[in-house]
Formats: C-alpha cells, sequence, structure tokens
C-alpha cells in the first residue's frame, strides 16, 4: 500500500479490502476523514485521497487536537461546552490576556479571540462597537497573536479559535514575508505560520465561503490549523455537503439570518436546522449568534455540543466599573457553565 504524507493530507493507493483503510490509518497514526475515493484502471485498486484530522496536540493523549479533548471532556460530565467571544483589544490590549484568563477561570471549555477590523459585516452593533474601540487602540493581528502566545505562556490549554474577516489576515501576510504577494491565498502563508507558532487551534474566517476556502484550507492544514466553517438555517444541503467534506475542530451555526447580538429568545427553527446539519458531519456542533443566557446555553445543550456567546460577553465587560470587570466576568462564566446561580453573581 504505497503512501505519502504531505502534511495533513495523505496520498495512497489501497485494495478494496477494509482492511487497508484500517492499516492507513495505523500508519498515519490519525483518524481519516472526507474521503475521496476514485477508480483506476484496475477494477481493483482504487485512488484514495484521505484528509486527517490536524493535530495540534501532543497526540499521545489520545486525541487529534484540542478541539477533541475539550469536547470530550464536556460530553463525559454531561455538560455543554461554553466557548466565549472576545474581541482582542477591547476594552485595551492591556486586559485582553486578563479577561480570557476570567472566562477561563470561571468555567469555559473553549474560547473565540476576535480580531479587530473596520468592515465586520456579520456582527450587530455590541461587536461592531468593540471592533472599532480595539482599532482605535491601536490592536492588530501582532496583539491577538502575541495575546494567545501568553496565554499559552500562562498554561491555559484550553482551544483557542482566532475568528475573523480575510481582508486583514491578507495584509498582515503582505506585510510579513509572504512568497507572492500578487496571490491572494499565498498571503494567508505568514499569518498561518504565526498563528500556530503563537499556539492557536482554529480560524473562523466570517467571509470566506467554503466553495472558495480550499486554498486557505491548504494553508492552514500545513500548519495543523483547523479551518472553522460558518453554516446558517439558509444553507443548502449542497453548501452544508461542502462544509462537511472540509471542516475540521467543529462546525459553527448562525442560529439566526442576521448579524450578532443578544436576543431574547432562540429562534424556532433551530431543531429543525440543527437535524439538517448533523445528517452530515461528525463533528461537534457549537449554535452562536444569540445565545446570551443559562437558560439559552441548556436550550443549546440539548441539540449541540457546544454554545458560542459574544455580545452578551462584550456587554458584561462594558458595564462592568473597570476595577470590577475581571471578577464581573468570571463570575458571568460561572452562572453560563452553571457553577453558581444568578442571584449569586448579582
Amino acid at each position: 500500500m504505497p503512501t505519502k504524507v504531505m502534511g495533513d493530507v495523505v496520498h495512497c493507493v489501497l485494495d478494496r479490502m477494509p482492511h487497508s483503510m484500517n492499516l492507513l490509518m495505523m500508519e498515519a497514526s490519525l483518524p481519516c476523514t472526507a474521503l475521496k475515493l476514485t477508480p483506476t484502471t484496475n477494477p481493483d485498486i482504487l485512488s484514495f485521497q484521505g484528509v486527517l484530522r490536524v493535530p495540534s496536540t501532543d497526540p499521545s493523549d489520545g486525541y487529534a487536537n484540542r478541539y477533541e479533548r475539550a469536547f470530550a471532556e464536556v460530553k463525559s460530565r454531561g455538560e455543554t461546552l461554553f466557548m466565549p467571544y472576545i474581541m482582542a483589544g477591547f476594552p485595551s490590549q492591556a486586559e485582553t490576556v486578563d479577561l480570557a484568563k476570567a472566562l477561563h477561570d470561571g468555567g469555559c471549555g473553549a474560547m473565540e479571540l476576535g480580531m479587530p477590523f473596520s468592515d465586520p459585516l456579520a456582527d450587530g452593533p455590541t461587536i461592531q462597537i468593540a471592533n472599532s474601540v480595539a482599532l482605535a487602540g491601536g490592536a492588530g493581528i501582532e496583539h491577538v497573536l502575541d495575546s494567545v502566545r501568553r496565554l499559552r505562556a500562562d498554561g491555559i490549554e484550553i482551544p483557542i479559535t482566532l475568528m475573523g474577516y480575510l481582508n486583514p489576515l491578507l495584509a498582515y501576510g503582505r506585510t510579513h514575508g509572504a512568497a507572492d504577494v500578487a496571490d491572494n491565498m499565498s498571503s494567508l502563508e505568514p499569518f498561518a505560520l504565526d498563528a500556530a507558532e503563537a499556539g492557536a487551534d482554529g480560524i473562523i474566517i466570517v467571509d470566506l465561503p467554503p466553495e472558495e476556502s480550499d486554498h486557505a484550507l491548504a494553508a492552514l492544514r500545513a500548519k495543523n490549523l483547523c479551518l472553522v466553517y460558518l453554516l446558517a438555517p439558509t444553507s443548502t444541503p449542497e453548501r452544508i455537503a461542502a462544509v462537511a467534506q472540509r471542516a475540521c475542530g467543529f462546525i459553527y451555526l448562525v442560529s439566526v439570518t442576521g448579524t450578532t447580538g443578544a436576543r431574547d429568545s432562540l429562534p424556532p427553527d433551530l431543531v429543525d436546522f440543527v437535524a439538517r446539519v448533523r445528517s452530515a458531519p461528525q463533528l461537534p456542533l457549537a449554535v452562536g449568534f444569540g445565545v446570551s443566557n443559562r437558560e439559552q446555553v441548556e436550550t443549546v445543550g440539548r441539540l449541540c455540543e457546544a454554545a458560542v456567546i459574544g455580545s452578551a460577553v462584550i456587554t458584561t465587560v462594558q458595564e462592568a466599573a473597570p476595577a470590577d470587570r475581571l471578577e464581573t466576568l468570571r463570575a458571568f462564566a460561572e452562572v453560563i457553565t452553571g457553577r453558581r446561580g444568578e442571584e449569586a453573581a448579582e
């Protein structure tokens, strides 16, 4: 069974016997996903291409990456993974790491770190303001990556997903040694390298559709980073299948056809939406956009593995007195994760 390993992509030829797949998986030491089998001229041979789940931690613990470990841990406890979003550089660059650590101390199982951008079209007013404040304070991609480095140096080992838009990542590459600045997607390679070295686990590029993402996907996978995709209630079966083929880490379900922002209730069609997506991928699902309180997290947890909260986190920081921000945010996380009641946090 000849095999050629290139980064996290394995190219090989195998016969039709099931044991050949097992041998490949053992040889690669990782499970394969997104398999593509194509016939050759020999009817007993298939040409095979398998994409491995991307390793970002020591595989000796039995998990391919931090995402797998985090989701396995909350599943073993019968809990929903709380994944808060904070904007790097909001309300100041000096506070980014401490705010992230407060959420970690409050019990979050993963986190998203926002990358400031001037035109965050998918975001509502709360996160738009956070973007503006961060940019006005001088925060950019360098600050985001430095924050990840500091969190890892302080022993924070939960998955960290960087979330933002394509243009700042391309601009970063053009000023950090991209081999071909005329080739947009090759400009992602310096960012992928630096994000991986900083200790990030995955990237959400909000405005990059899956059908146009393969170059970005290759650049990130080459550095053992997951490209995390978004699906919306309007996503077609074809779009869901395209995401399922490429996904790594988890799939982010946008609960509403609108922008980010806290809402009083979750949409009534969320159950049907989750069911449509659940039939395709074998990865955990996270629901975001509109999730803001413990009750909604519990509802999401009956359907999916994770709940993402962004605007309510930003608002909690914004409304707290500067001296109380860390304790207030930690208490918020404890309420969301069920470690304390809402009355005790007031």
